[in-house]
Parts: structure tokens; sequence; C-alpha cells
């Protein structure tokens, strides 16, 4: 199994932090980077094989890359429509990797390998979206509606707050044909040149409305996500706070 990891944009959201240096690569507490964690937690999960979608200063990114690993293979694909389509453009480039089950996430979601496990074994249908529950959502989170047994209705930043059951964390997997469909998909919707400027959500959104898509849950305390300065504050307590709690064999891997 593979995962594709969504880094060719720059966080302009950080500035002055991602002025010169990818929002991915944004050191982490205990000598680790986003990125860094992100290719630790998944080796950790038992993905062979990681392919990271690059653009602002992708030469760092490679630099990153090449550090060596245990068993995980890496390769970067380069997507030179950073700058001016949203992370749609991004999977679009990287389509042709889709062509076995994989799990596709953003490059600023840190996660503990208990979220890609359970999104593993509770991939149940061809594609599932994992998801988080809180009391209460905001006008940046990426909204989700269910259908019943946790099936996903629809997607999307605009879902009108009183329906909204849960928010996806910018990790999905996909299954068998779930691959294919949602390669096929974006094909399609790419010909349309406004799709540049959509999220690559917005197409399991349009999925929804025809095919099962299934959920897995991660827990608040599991995983965040660095959008804005306060997030990154947020996501060094995190990454203290799951470093305490990794045996010291682990640690010592993930901070090497």
């Amino acid at each position: 199994m593979k995962a594709i990891i969504l880094s060719a944009g720059q966080g302009t959201r950080l500035l002055p932090m991602t002025e010169q240096t990818p929002k991915c690569l944004l050191p982490l507490a205990g000598g680790t980077n986003i990125l860094r964690w992100q290719l630790d937690q998944l080796e950790e999960a038992g993905i062979k094989e990681t392919i990271v979608v690059t653009g602002f200063h992708a030469d760092k990114v490679c630099t990153e890359l090449a550090m060596p690993r245990a068993f995980m293979k890496t390769k970067a694909v380069y997507n030179p429509f950073f700058k001016v389509a949203d992370n749609l453009g991004s999977v679009w480039i990287a389509r042709q990797e889709m062509t076995e089950d994989f799990i596709l996430l953003n490059g600023d979601t840190l996660f503990t390998t208990d979220v890609v496990q359970r999104l593993i074994a509770n991939a149940h249908q061809p594609i599932t979206v994992t998801v988080a529950y809180k009391d209460r959502y905001d006008s940046d989170d990426m909204k989700v509606t269910l259908k019943d047994e946790g099936i996903v209705h629809s997607i999307g930043k605009t879902i009108d707050m009183s329906n909204v059951d849960a928010e996806s964390i910018g990790m999905i997997m996909f299954r068998n044909h779930g691959s294919k469909t949602f390669r096929e998909a974006v094909e399609t919707v790419m010909m349309d040149q406004t799709s540049l400027k959509r999220y690559y959500l917005s197409v399991i959104d349009m999925l929804a409305k025809g095919i099962t898509i299934g959920t897995a849950e991660a827990l608040q305390e599991e995983w965040c996500e660095v959008d804005f300065p306060l997030d990154f504050e947020r996501a060094q307590k995190a990454i203290t706070n799951w470093q305490s709690m990794m045996s010291p064999s682990i640690q010592g891997a993930v901070t090497a």
C-alpha cells in the first residue's frame, strides 16, 4: 500500500515562517518537521511507499525525502501549477500513482500512527474518509454530513452549521475499484479549467451522491492541522505530547 501527500503549497497564512520554507518543512518539537513526522507515522503503520507532491521550494522537500528510511520508499512528483491551482491540481498531477490501494492526505495534517492503522482497519468501502467529531465547527473546517451508519452524504466548507456531523481531517483511503473511480472522476472534473480552484474533497462530495463512501474516526487528541500561527503552536504541544507517549525505540527513530 502507498500514500500520496499533497505538499506543494507555501503556506502563506503562516508567513513570515514560510517565506523561504515550505509549510511541510516547518520544524517541530523533538528535532522533526511536519513532513518527516508524517512519513514516520506512515512507515510505522506499514506503508511501503509514499509519493510527495511538491511545488514551493521543491528542492528543499526533495532533500528531506533523500534522508534514509528503514523500509519505506519515497519519491517526489512536482506540481508546476502550485501557485495558481488549489489542491485538486496536485491530485491531478499525482493521478498516475493511483493504480492500487492508497491513502491520500494533506501536507499539513499531523496525526499519530493510530489514526492510520484505524483507517486501514475500518476501510470497508472503496473510499473511506477519516473524520473527527467535536462539539462545534467553524467556517474553515472541511465539514461533513453523514447518512445512516457513518456514510458520507456531503463534504464542504459551506455546509450549514446546523447540519454538520463531523469534519474531514484530510486523510482518505482508496481501496479496490475506489482508486480507479476517484482517478477517473478527477480527470473528468479537470477538463473544466475552473476546477483549478477546487479542493479535491469537492470530488469526494460529488462521488458521494452516487456511491457509498465510508468513514473512519480520528480522535481529537490524535490529530491536528497547521493552517494558522495558532495552529502551529498547538501542533508543537501535540507533537511534544505524542513523543512523550512513544516507546524509546520509536522515539529514537522519529527524532533521528
